[in-house]
């Protein structure tokens, strides 16, 4: 097992792992608060549409899968704010717009697409140079945006009509807010895929949620969980000889049921005494 650290996919495998962890631990504990899983999941979905069109035009599809992701987010979140149109029709329209523009682009792709796959489900043991430079840059915005913002996106996270009686831009930041959410999930695309890539955002955070409701500690947990959860993920994986996405996944899921188990007979106790 040793002898695995020593080879430089590996390396990169962790380090990519610890960057996402920070930005998906940061942008994810505002996601969780704000219960906007449903959204997430569909600017995901949606961000399919992108990739179809880098592969039909040759540009870079993580680039175009970024631009369309981000325009998704902004279009579900004017469009839900509409009086006549629910969020959850907002969230499916550019769902199944986005996956359908994807198949139909990847289809007429000329050549064979063999990268589709890891788009689809991710393989963080093929990560490059250049995805850690990504998600280490996204990383550090992340970091310098939420501190110097932190109370304005406390405030919207949890009471944003609070935050427009105190006159903050409101409408603003969720849009900025959106864009990383939509930036964070394109990042994080190569290692985990679009199918799996919504639970890397929300598990980690769901699961310090279980030990403290106080924002920042929520952030400060979900970055430690999500990386303990990658790198078990990763190690598994190379045991079991299966893909790196699903087990990190597997591996996140397992450790929230093992904590949630473990607050509940911890109260069960306390309650008999």
């Amino acid at each position: 097992m040793s002898e695995l650290f020593q080879y430089t996919f590996f390396q990169h495998a962790l380090l990519g792992s610890l960057f996402a962890s920070i930005a998906c631990g940061i942008i994810g504990t505002y996601i969780v608060t704000r219960r906007l899983v449903f959204i997430s999941g569909g600017i995901t979905h949606a961000s399919f549409g992108g990739i179809g069109i880098g592969l039909y035009t040759g540009i870079s599809p993580l680039l175009s899968a970024a631009i369309f992701a981000t325009l998704s987010a902004f279009g579900v979140e004017w469009l839900s704010k509409r009086k006549d149109m629910r969020e959850d029709s907002a969230i499916a329209v550019f769902w199944t717009f986005g996956m359908a523009v994807g198949i139909i682009f990847s289809f007429l792709a000329p050549g064979f697409t063999p990268d589709l796959s890891t788009y689809l489900f991710g393989n963080i043991l093929t990560i490059t140079s250049t995805d850690i430079w990504i998600l280490g840059i996204l990383s550090l915005l992340l970091i310098i945006f939420f501190g110097c913002f932190f109370k304005t996106i406390l405030f919207i996270a949890y009471d944003r009509e609070y935050a427009r009686s105190q006159k903050l831009p409101v409408v603003l930041f969720e849009y900025l807010l959106m864009m990383f959410i939509a930036l964070t999930i394109i990042s994080c695309l190569r290692m985990i895929g679009i199918v799996m890539v919504i639970s890397l955002l929300t598990l980690p955070s769901m699961t310090a949620n279980l030990f403290t409701h106080r924002f920042s500690n929520i952030i400060v947990g979900a970055i430690g969980i999500g990386w303990i959860s990658c790198t078990g993920g990763l190690l598994l994986s190379y045991q079991l000889q299966v893909p790196s996405g699903a087990s990190i996944i597997f591996f996140s899921i397992l450790v929230y049921a093992l904590c949630k188990i473990g607050k509940s007979l911890y109260i069960c106790k306390r309650s008999k005494q």
